[in-house]
């Protein structure tokens, strides 16, 4: 078996998304990409990208550069990410070199690129997932190791590119399927995930007590409680949110 299908294999089977990260984390810097940054939205509008609280996110950034980039806002301006939102596929960092020089980037946006580019992250490579639904959108942003020009990071694309998207997009298609939440998150104890399935089952508070052999108090207590540990208002937001971040009907270790 070639090294390539091998890393498929093992990638598909990751038993969680740390373990996949790291993983993927490895494999991009063989080819000279050591700074991965991915976002997945469930939320998506015409204005918004939703409560960044939301956002899948996963990067191997170090933190002067994510807190920066994530925390002060700058990902909302990035001139990429709305390269992203607006395409599908792979795209080299040298589009940003024409849209400054053809007078399509934003003050904002020149922001941004002046941000990265203090920050050394100079070359690289988008990817931008297809979205199976108007609210959903998913990239990763490659960013080349320090030194390497985007002319380098073009010649490595042109003989491993197709490669990199398949391990990018199978990658994408892991992460959605295993649990996960942000590190201020909290996950919801087997108790709340079991009368959250039940709800989703369409059942209702005093059918889950006799279900779970429990008062219609306690089942009421824990709805609460995976409504606060999901930082919503309803436990219909708590079902599709848990859904959303595969914390429901999971098979225990």
């Amino acid at each position: 078996m070639n090294p390539h299908d091998a890393y498929l294999i093992a990638l598909t089977n990751a038993p969680n998304i740390e373990s996949l990260w790291d993983m993927h984390s490895r494999r991009m810097a063989q080819y000279g990409f050591d700074r991965l940054l991915y976002g997945f939205t469930h939320y998506r509008t015409n204005t918004s990208l939703g409560d960044p609280d939301d956002f899948v996110i996963l990067t191997n950034h170090d933190a002067g550069y994510t807190e920066r980039f994530l925390g002060d806002g700058h990902y909302f301006h990035a001139p990429m990410v709305r390269w992203a939102l607006e395409h599908e596929g792979a795209c080299s960092w040298a589009i940003l070199r024409e849209m400054a020089e053809s007078g399509t980037m934003t003050q904002a946006e020149r922001k941004v690129l002046e941000f990265n580019q203090k920050m050394g992250v100079t070359a690289g490579y988008s990817i931008s997932f297809k979205s199976v639904s108007v609210r959903s959108k998913g990239a990763i942003a490659l960013t080349a190791r320090r030194g390497m020009s985007q002319d380098e990071a073009d010649a490595i694309w042109a003989e491993h590119g197709e490669d990199i998207i398949v391990m990018n997009n199978v990658a994408h298609l892991k992460i959605l399927t295993l649990p996960y939440t942000r590190a201020t998150g909290r996950t919801l104890t087997r108790r709340q995930r079991e009368a959250l399935e039940w709800v989703g089952d369409g059942k209702t508070t005093a059918d889950i007590a006799l279900l779970m052999g429990l008062t219609a108090a306690t089942v009421e207590k824990h709805l609460r409680l995976a409504r606060e540990a999901l930082n919503v208002e309803t436990t219909a937001q708590a079902v599709l949110k848990a859904a959303f971040q595969n914390q429901m009907f999971v098979v225990e270790a």
